[in-house]
């Protein structure tokens, strides 16, 4: 148990300050990027939308959990499958706080990476959901505020905060709303990647049955049933590489373990139907793959 308590503290003690500047950085963009401007240029289809929406889901501070709202309004807004997919994809798989974390444990080129990897995930989970045909359901008639119907140019005044404010709320955000949302499993992120690292027995399976092939096939397959936000999942593929785990199949599961939840299959198939269910998780598993594939080429360890 000492030992145990070692590494957790070591994890500790790498992931804490880059986790408190990332969670600062995402409390300026939670404050300060609105949400009508990332309605307003992603809720139509094209190449245009679905560019926008990875890139912009790969700075949003939200976990898969918590893109699920954001998509469920591009929707009722009447915005194609494809943005809304390339969305559900960017957004949970990384965060600044992930990259800053990769960035300290894992180095430079998981981190680069991982971030063009989860945008050319994206972008190719959006030209598939475009690609699918589907009845939408309709969109609902646009909610127009009072004052705006008498006049055009209302600023939404009673909608403004003074710079104070905004500092308060970015930093509430950042150090008690972001904690509280992914704090539980990011601590048992870190608790189990330092059990792998700790316990011989269980570094023996890994580096028995994990350092080829089946390691990729455990990625797909924990990383669908077990969800695990972006930033929790560094140090436990971090501990499971120490131990034998391929970099491939690493980047893998870095991939596909924080965009499945059990609440995007759910809202998924409520509102699109089970069809686009289907290819949503086979086109997520084939795609990771891939790039699990193309980073074990570059780094085959």
């Amino acid at each position: 148990m000492e030992h145990f308590f070692h590494i957790f503290l070591h994890y500790l003690a790498e992931i804490l300050p880059a986790l408190a500047i990332g969670f600062f950085i995402s409390g300026l963009v939670h404050e300060l990027v609105p949400e009508e401007s990332v309605l307003k240029y992603l809720g139509s289809g094209g190449i245009k939308p679905i560019l926008a929406s990875t890139v912009i889901g790969t700075i949003l501070p939200v976990c898969c959990i918590g893109s699920l709202p954001i998509a469920v309004s591009f929707y009722k807004k009447g915005a194609k499958l494809g943005p809304v997919l390339a969305f559900l994809v960017a957004t949970p798989a990384t965060s600044v706080s992930a990259l800053l974390v990769a960035y300290s444990v894992l180095g430079p080129l998981f981190t680069v990476y991982i971030f063009f990897a989860v945008i050319l995930m994206g972008v190719a989970m959006g030209f598939i959901g475009d690609a699918i045909r589907y009845t939408p359901r309709t969109a609902p008639a646009k909610e127009v505020c009072p004052h705006c119907e008498i006049d055009s140019t209302h600023i939404h005044k009673h909608m403004k905060k003074s710079p104070k404010e905004r500092i308060v709320s970015a930093l509430k955000y950042a150090y008690l709303e972001l904690p509280r949302e992914i704090g539980l499993e990011l601590l048992a992120g870190i608790l189990l990647a330092a059990f792998v690292a700790t316990f011989v027995p269980v570094g023996r399976l890994i580096k028995i049955y994990l350092s080829g092939p089946l390691g990729y096939a455990f990625a797909i397959i924990f990383g669908i049933v077990m969800y695990i936000c972006s930033t929790a999942t560094v140090p436990l593929v971090d501990s499971l590489m120490r131990q034998g785990m391929n970099s491939g199949a690493g980047m893998t599961l870095l991939l596909i373990g924080p965009v499945t939840s059990y609440g995007t299959i759910l809202v998924l198939r409520k509102e699109y139907g089970p069809k686009v269910l289907a290819i949503f998780i086979i086109s997520l598993i084939i795609l990771s793959l891939i790039l699990g594939l193309g980073f074990y080429a570059i780094r085959p360890t």
